[in-house]
């Protein structure tokens, strides 16, 4: 499944052949890795004492992974998602449970984030040249910002139970801000439910990690340097029995006439945001929450994305850059996870 909405700021690894050197036992670790949502999956945990075939692992995973994937991605006809934006009427549509969760997930956030999280902003997103009609020469003129965004906005998008509703009928969605965090927690679900609770599961650059590597340490995550020539560690985490993401705005932008505009747009100016906030790492107990707050607050801005985290005692970790050099804010929340050594 490839979403339009973002291309997610992949958190680098420490290779997972380093998040597991000094193993003295590597044969308990078992690994597999595929292709899912338009990017890639990898997958680590630590056996159990009844080791399981991996194969057969991996085959659970992509089963789920598919099943997310027919129902939420905007690039397949038939997908419940393709078939509701498609309905040009205001009738409520009946959707899967797991089609619900997601959604209400991310109109929760948009309330928490004031808005800058919107599941319907994919025609300001493809407007600029970030979706599926591909790079635009110039900007677009302010009218035909103004026109869309008449059809934008979290607000015309209703859900009641398992019933989802537009109140204007040209209104479309995409969940590429959230969708791939939720494989993660799938992922980690179809983990758990075969017994295994060491492990790291990570889709895209999005990570959840639970328990301890085979020699008792914790798992430990680098954060990517913000930029784009290169792929440096910035930072390395231990983010314990949580998951992480990280969006940024410095590998998917372009340059007109000597502006710089980000894929990253603001639903409520229709505009690509201007604010130097180039990285955000969010670090909670749900990758699906996880990931629709780094995108919102890369949307928000240094001052407002830390008065939410103050607000809600959330653990984030901004990356912004002032005069060609990275100036780094954390939340109180986010300190403790910092590495030790």
């Amino acid at each position: 499944m490839q979403f339009q909405a973002r291309t997610t700021l992949w958190l680098a690894l420490v290779g997972l052949a380093m998040l597991l050197s000094g193993c003295g036992e590597p044969q308990k670790i078992q690994s597999v890795e595929g292709h899912t949502m338009g990017t890639t999956y990898h997958v680590s945990w630590v056996d159990t004492d009844t080791p399981l075939d991996p194969l057969l692992v991996q085959g659970e995973i992509d089963l789920r992974l598919g099943q997310v994937n027919r129902s939420m991605s905007t690039w397949k006809r038939s997908s419940e998602i393709s078939i509701f934006n498609r309905l040009h009427t205001t009738e409520p549509y009946e959707i899967s449970s797991e089609f619900a969760t997601v959604v209400q997930e991310a109109k929760r956030l948009s309330l928490m984030t004031d808005g800058a999280l919107d599941v319907t902003v994919g025609p300001l997103v493809n407007l600029w040249g970030f979706g599926k009609d591909g790079q635009i020469d110039t900007a677009p003129d302010d009218a035909i910002v103004q026109k869309i965004l008449q059809v934008v906005g979290d607000e015309k998008l209703t859900l009641q139970g398992q019933w989802l509703s537009k109140t204007v009928p040209e209104l479309q969605i995409g969940l590429g801000a959230i969708a791939k965090g939720y494989g993660v927690d799938v992922v980690a679900t179809v983990l758990e439910s075969k017994g295994i609770h060491d492990y790291i599961v990570e889709v895209g650059g999005e990570l959840r990690v639970k328990g301890q590597k085979p020699e008792g340490k914790p798992w430990r995550i680098a954060i990517e340097r913000p930029d784009p020539s290169g792929r440096d560690i910035f930072s390395v985490i231990e983010p314990g029995e949580n998951a992480v993401a990280t969006s940024g705005d410095y590998r998917n932008f372009f340059e007109r006439d000597g502006k710089h505009f980000s894929h990253l747009i603001d639903p409520k100016t229709g505009y690509p945001v201007t604010h130097h906030l180039v990285s955000t790492t969010v670090i909670t107990s749900s990758c699906m929450t996880a990931d629709g707050l780094a995108t919102a607050m890369m949307v928000m801005g240094v001052e407002k994305s830390l008065e939410l985290a103050d607000r809600q005692k959330l653990a984030v970790m901004l990356i912004e850059r002032v005069d060609g050099e990275f100036k780094v804010h954390y939340s109180d929340a986010f300190r403790r996870y910092l590495d030790k050594e």
